[in-house]
């Protein structure tokens, strides 16, 4: 009898967040506040795609559901999420983080020592980047996007190819703007030069002022934005009403779109280095599998494209590891994908190795808030 009840328990010890008809994702972003946009952007696309396999039958007969959880782009509240996901919901895995403080201090406190794996965040830091070797907690942390040093280093380079050398820093004052400040600081370092000036401003806040005056007093050629896309707008407004016409430069996260409905016109000009395909170009399979996903009417954006993506990995990912599903056998699938193309788009990892990408495109804003390559 003891033998018969061993057995039977056997049979339903199955992995956590997974069943015989369904595999429960999580997902912890700013879905409200300042940069909700960014989040909900992402979940949607997420949710749609998830959506699109479940009615072709999902995976090997399982269908996916996903969990979002608001965080607010607060470290705190994602730290918070990412354990009510994980011990209090159940899930089998997470995707779609958002912010280098956040995903850095869940992965160390949260997802890393509970083994569950996170696949992409919206965050070039190299916190998250380190090899497993380094830091074990990098082992469930499987990066989508090139790091911001791979984003600053083609903007530096781009500049003083054409001959700038007056180059100022504004940053966020948390893990993401650090991260890029290092990025811009060692890319100009390797040129013998250094930033003309460096300001900061908080998360989560518009108070640029300080940041003005402070970039205002050395006459900037160039102004490195390392924000997101409201304090990024008020910052450039703010130094045109002080008549300072610097090439205004940031990175991907500040999200093109967004900054385009923010400024309007005034975002004429205005450079960002992207780490996604140029989602409007549909000759990319993977870019024209994701237009087709939103249909004619929807809205392209690079964090929709980022987030489909994020979600084709984790859906390869899971076919590829069978119907014996597993946490460990997940992270050594991944693990296996070298050179794995996404459509257009590719992405490596081992057993060491969790950059992902090293893709970096650099765009600007024309006439009428047109991304152009």
């Amino acid at each position: 009898m003891l033998v018969l009840v061993n057995w039977i328990g056997c049979l339903g010890a199955a992995e956590v967040g997974v069943t015989d008809t369904s595999i429960l994702i999580g997902m912890t972003a700013p879905l409200s506040g300042p940069n909700g946009a960014y989040g909900m952007d992402m979940k949607e696309v997420i949710s749609a795609y998830f959506k699109q396999i479940n009615n072709a039958g999902g995976i090997n007969g399982r269908k996916l559901e996903l969990l979002a959880l608001d965080d607010g782009y607060e470290t705190d509240r994602a730290v918070a999420n990412s354990k009510t996901l994980i011990n209090d919901k159940k899930v089998f895995a997470m995707i779609a983080s958002y912010g280098s403080s956040p995903t850095t201090a869940a992965m160390n406190d949260v997802f890393g020592p509970a083994k569950v794996p996170l696949i992409g965040a919206i965050s070039g830091a190299d916190s998250i980047r380190q090899t497993p070797k380094d830091n074990p907690n990098n082992r469930y942390m499987f990066n989508v996007r090139a790091s911001y040093a791979n984003e600053t280093e083609a903007i530096v380079n781009q500049l003083v190819s054409i001959g700038l050398k007056n180059i100022a820093v504004v940053y966020q004052n948390d893990g993401f703007g650090k991260s890029g400040l290092e990025g811009v600081t060692a890319a100009l370092k390797k040129r013998n030069q250094t930033p003309s000036a460096v300001a900061t401003v908080e998360r989560n806040s518009i108070d640029v002022s300080q940041a003005v005056e402070t970039i205002t007093k050395a006459s900037p050629q160039t102004v490195v934005m390392i924000t997101l896309y409201k304090p990024t707008a008020e910052f450039v407004r703010q130094m045109r009403k002080a008549k300072q016409h610097p090439q205004f430069m940031t990175l991907s996260p500040v999200g093109a779109d967004l900054l385009v409905n923010e400024l309007g016109d005034d975002a004429r000009g205005i450079g960002i280095s992207q780490v996604m395909p140029y989602p409007w170009n549909d000759t990319i399979p993977i870019v024209r599998d994701y237009q087709k996903l939103l249909g004619k009417q929807g809205k392209f954006s690079y964090y929709g494209i980022e987030a489909y993506v994020m979600a084709r990995l984790m859906v390869d990912a899971i076919r590829k590891s069978g119907k014996e599903l597993s946490r460990e056998k997940l992270v050594s699938t991944l693990e296996s994908l070298q050179n794995h193309d996404l459509g257009g788009y590719q992405v490596s990892y081992s057993a060491n190795d969790r950059l992902g990408s090293r893709f970096v495109d650099l765009t600007v804003i024309g006439n009428g808030g047109h991304v152009l390559r």
